[in-house]
């Protein structure tokens, strides 16, 4: 099938990129001098390999970061089962760093190339995939350009497509249709998601669901869990989990609302970027209240209201320890974190109005009454007073989320039927070139 030329956009974006090489790698150097890169692996960042490449046939993923690389962890196993090596690509230092302990062996880890043709070339170069995979909506123009060059099929996977993005998107259409067209095809979560990437010129498309429902539960240390459950025993306990800056007063004001109704509560908050632990401890011990951070050895011994886990990834810890999770990204602007997890270790989920990055999800826990939406202060003050003084009503919430979630499971197997064709195109051509 032809594909539309690029339009004048994307050739000013191409040659911007040829011509602003070095501002680019200012901005590497910058934010590696910040922490957001890793300083030691900023030539992948470039392009330039950290290890060789995988003898026989590659399939390159890439999720950007956490969410998106940890759902697609079946998908790799399904490629490394049908004799593929994997290589993993993502974007950002915490998605590397959780991939060191969850990736299977047969795949690799690198950072993704920023989108300047020399350093994509390079990547390109070196990796030589047989094919090529990206999560949701990672649509870096002249990586897709260059894979469609070198007849790299590229797959779309666990595709979404917000209405916000679609907007913006729309206000281009001969940008988004000339992108949009180099790729193979497009396996979207949902109905909605396909008919907006249809409207943008995508020309093959596939609804199979989210893979995310699929995903193996966050793990969690046996040993560190059987401590703290002995250290917090029989008291109340919660956690805000994911929270965003601007969520962390109302959590400390709800607890400090029912410290005389729940004098033992213990409410954990997991900050969504570690590195705010500080913070989050400090607006808690302003609303007077007694704190300990988890990165400074803190314990949530019995005089402790709010223990702040500000580590990486020990949700599934935590998970397990609470029956009754809030999940952060909601009471502000940010549009949601995944409830799949929780309700899957069997907690009760309560989330606040701005959920529209998961509004499947929460629109079908809500309704089968496994997840309670709230509008503030007042309402998550209520709805954990109402829960912490029911445990039973807490686990038939928690029961009726599983069941609500098990409908939607299956998108890995949907994925891999929809992939097997291309594994098998890439194994007929190497026995045609031998």
């Amino acid at each position: 099938m032809r594909v539309p030329p690029l339009p004048a956009v994307l050739r000013a974006y191409r040659y911007g990129l040829y011509l602003g090489e070095p501002a680019v790698a200012g901005l590497l150097a910058w934010r590696s001098s910040r922490g957001k890169e890793d300083p030691a692996r900023l030539p992948e960042r470039r392009g330039r390999p950290g290890r060789a490449r995988p003898v026989g046939h590659l399939v390159w993923m890439h999720g950007a970061s956490i969410g998106e690389a940890l759902s697609l962890v079946g998908l790799i196993e399904g490629m490394i089962a049908r004799g593929c090596s994997v290589l993993v690509t993502t974007g950002t230092r915490s998605a590397a760093d959780l991939l060191s302990q969850r990736l299977p062996a047969g795949a690799v880890h690198q950072y993704m190339p920023l989108d300047a043709p020399r350093w994509v070339e390079r990547f390109l170069k070196h990796w030589q995939p047989d094919l090529a995979i990206v999560a949701e909506s990672e649509i870096w123009p002249n990586t897709v350009v260059a894979l469609h060059e070198r007849g790299i099929p590229l797959v779309l996977v666990n595709g979404r497509m917000s209405q916000r993005s679609f907007q913006g998107w729309a206000r281009s259409p001969r940008t988004a249709r000339a992108l949009l067209s180099r790729i193979a095809v497009c396996l979207c979560q949902t109905r909605d998601d396909a008919e907006r990437f249809a409207r943008l010129g995508a020309p093959r498309i596939s609804v199979v669901g989210n893979l995310k429902y699929d995903s193996a539960v966050p793990p969690a240390d046996t040993q560190q869990l059987a401590y703290l459950r002995d250290m917090v025993g029989d008291r109340p306990v919660w956690v805000a989990a994911s929270t965003h800056s601007g969520e962390d007063a109302t959590i400390a004001r709800v607890h400090a609302r029912l410290k005389d109704r729940f004098p033992r509560l213990l409410t954990i908050v997991v900050p969504r970027h570690p590195r705010r632990g500080e913070e989050v401890a400090q607006v808690a011990h302003e609303a007077g209240l007694r704190t300990s951070r988890r990165a400074k050895n803190g314990r949530p011994q019995a005089n402790v209201d709010v223990y702040v886990a500000d580590t990486l990834g020990e949700l599934g810890l935590f998970y397990r320890l609470c029956p009754l999770v809030f999940l952060g990204g909601s009471l502000v602007e940010h549009g949601g974190q995944n409830p799949i997890e929780p309700v899957r270790l069997g907690s009760a989920v309560l989330h606040g109005p701005h959920i529209h990055n998961f509004s499947e999800s929460y629109g079908a826990l809500d309704e089968a009454g496994g997840a309670r939406a709230v509008t503030g202060e007042d309402d998550l003050a209520a709805a954990v007073a109402d829960l912490v003084a029911n445990p039973a009503r807490t686990t038939g919430m928690a029961r009726q989320g599983q069941a609500a979630l098990a409908a939607f499971e299956g998108a890995v197997g949907r994925t891999l039927a929809v992939l097997d064709p291309y594994v098998a195109q890439m194994k007929l051509s190497a026995r045609e070139r031998a």
